[in-house]
Parts: C-alpha cells; structure tokens; sequence
C-alpha cells in the first residue's frame, strides 16, 4: 500500500513542477530513519519491541525573497511529504502520514530544520476483540507532527545532494477517542536530495528591518471539536471553548499574549457521573460543575499568512481535579484576512493532550 502512496506523491509533485516552469526552483528528497520509541508513558512499554524504522518522500519548492516574510526568515523552503513508519510491533502496526512542512536554514544554510504537520493512517488502532494491548492509538486517523534537524548539502554530484541527521515524529489523535497514550519515535535519518531544475536564482536581499509597530490588539476565538476522557468507551461528546486575548507586536515576527478561556467540556459530564460512583473516596459528587476557566500568557510567531500558537494557562474556576490546574496550548493560526482567521491547536496538560481545537476567531 504504501508503495502506491508514495507514487501517486510522485506523480503529484511532477504535475506541480509541470504548472511552474519557468520560476521552477525545486527538490525532492528521500530520507530513511530507524530509531527508537521514547519511553514517555510507562503504560507503552509493552508496545515498545523493537527499533522502528521507514522513510520520508519530500517535495520541497525554494523561496528567494520575492516576499518579504521570505526575507526575513532566511529563505526557507516549504512542501508537502509523506512519511511510512513501521514501529516493529505487531500491535501498533505501521503508519502513513501526509504534512505539509517548512525547511529553515542557519549556519550559512549548511544546516536544515524541517516542521512537518498533518495527518497519519494507523494500520492496526485498538480494538477491545482484536488488539486490545495498543492503548497508543485509540482511531485510525491521527494527528502527527515531525521534527527533522540535518547537515545538508546540495549538488555534491550533478543535481543529487546528501543530508543526514535526527528526527522526532510523533503521533497522536489528540484524545478524539480512547485509548491515546501517543507514540513518539527518535530517529537517526540519512537521505538523498535532488534538484529538479539547473537554475539560481539571485537572492533578493532588501535589507528590511524587523521593527514593526502596532497598536495593542484584541482577539475574540470560539473553538471546537470532538474528545474522550481517559476511560475507554466512555463516549465521544463535543466540547465549546470561548477565548478573549490581547496581543501586542514586538516586532514584524513576535507578539506576546494575555488572555482568558472558558471551556463547555462535556465529557466532563461522564467523567464526573463515572468518578463519583466508582472512586468515591475521591471527592467528586455528581452535583459537581463540568466547567472551567482559566487565564494564560502566549507567543504569537507571524510567518506570512500562517502563524504559530504557544500558550500557557492557568485554570482560575477549577471544581474537579482532572489532570492538574496547568494547560498548554500550541498550533496555528490561518489569516483570512486582516481580521478573520482560523485555528488549529492542541490542548494540553504537559505531555498529555485533552483535545485537538478547531477555531474561528477575529482580531481588531
């Protein structure tokens, strides 16, 4: 199957080269991994059996500056890839993933850091018949990020080059449904890049200056989705997250945040019903509050019409003890425009994700 995958990419990536001829400034790049599972969650250990291994399919288009985020970012690259994973486990089986992915230089440009994010296919999820001991991924569809730090160097013979280095992937489905305990593989990669085009463009270099100046911003982002609490078939209930945040730019790439949540987590509800029967030496009556609020500080990170979420928050209105009263969020916001813009995030308690939030939100 993944054979398949991997040339329907291709094919993919040449239709893309086809459309853009005569700005063509492209690569693709081949790398294979092998590695190991991290220990993150001692409730893995019985998954973790062996050294998991597979490859990564990238196409990968230049930038030179056309755009002033370009520019100021040190001319990244960006793309699509695919990943296959094989974690030398029965019960976790393989997995296919699809990103979309940026490629950052530093050290004159000797060294790369690629963030991929998309969606993975897991081939054997749990099942309380049939493989009940994955308590990894509780779907088949999951959310998966990959991080990957290499020494590249292109052109070494003809258009191939040559990169080697670490990755982490990771892969979750952010508690959509139980179990989700996660899998993150460290890796060791070393591939193959090659240039699909003989040309070199000149590097536009305007000299810009990072200071930008902006008045004090206030953000108003409604969120929603689907989870499940840690008890496995305890049901899937939608949760409503109301956010309020001002934002003030440090820069042209940087603005800082503080702001306050409240959160409609409805499967709360069951959770709460289920405590107070079962472990009632607890606390926890069913007369309890499911809801919560809390306050929380962010860095917003601007690259062009896309940009990075980090938050950390505090829960202020806290009635029932569930996972700690500090919550992280990280994700990314699309703007639709000036003021409109969508959102993609993950909430969390540490290393442990509650929900994956999808938003709607306005800035004036």
């Amino acid at each position: 199957m993944h054979k398949k995958i991997v040339i329907l990419l291709l094919l993919f990536i040449s239709a893309l080269n086809a459309q853009d001829r005569e700005q063509e400034a492209s690569f693709i790049d081949v790398n294979y991994f092998t590695g190991n599972i991290a220990l993150h969650n001692t409730d893995i250990q019985h998954l973790i059996t062996g050294h998991p291994e597979g490859f990564i399919v990238g196409w990968n288009k230049k930038t030179f500056g056309e755009k002033n985020w370009e520019q100021h970012y040190n001319y990244p690259d960006y793309g699509i890839s695919y990943s296959y994973q094989d974690f030398k486990n029965e019960n976790l089986g393989q997995s296919h993933g699809l990103y979309a992915h940026y490629n950052f230089y530093f050290l004159n440009r000797n060294f790369m850091i690629r963030v991929g994010q998309g969606l993975a296919y897991a081939t054997d999820p749990y099942d309380k018949e049939e493989n009940f001991r994955n308590v990894a991924f509780g779907s088949r569809i999951l959310s998966s990020t990959y991080l990957m730090l290499n020494y590249k160097k292109e052109r070494i013979f003809d258009n191939v080059g040559l990169q080697v280095g670490a990755s982490l992937l990771h892969h979750s489905n952010a508690n959509i449904k139980a179990p989700n305990t996660s899998v993150n593989s460290i890796a060791f990669n070393v591939g193959l890049n090659y240039r699909l085009d003989n040309n070199s463009p000149r590097l536009i270099d305007d000299n810009l200056s990072n200071k930008f100046k902006e008045r004090v911003r206030v953000n108003f982002v409604f969120r929603t989705g689907l989870n499940e609490s840690d008890q496995v078939h305890s049901g899937q209930f939608p949760f409503y997250v109301f956010s309020v945040y001002a934002d003030k730019r440090l820069n042209r790439k940087s603005a800082i945040q503080l702001g306050t949540d409240v959160f409609y987590s409805n499967f709360l509800k069951q959770y709460i019903r289920y405590r107070a029967a079962a472990s009632p030496h607890w606390g926890i009556t069913e007369d309890d509050d499911y809801k919560r609020a809390g306050v929380f500080i962010g860095h917003e990170l601007f690259i062009n019409k896309i940009s990075v979420l980090t938050q950390f928050g505090y829960y202020t209105y806290y009635p029932v003890e569930f996972e700690g009263r500090l919550y992280q969020r990280v994700g990314l916001k699309y703007y639709l425009g000036k003021k409109i813009f969508g959102a993609l995030t993950l909430k969390t308690h540490a290393a442990k994700a509650e929900a994956l939030e999808f938003g709607l939100g306005y800035r004036f």
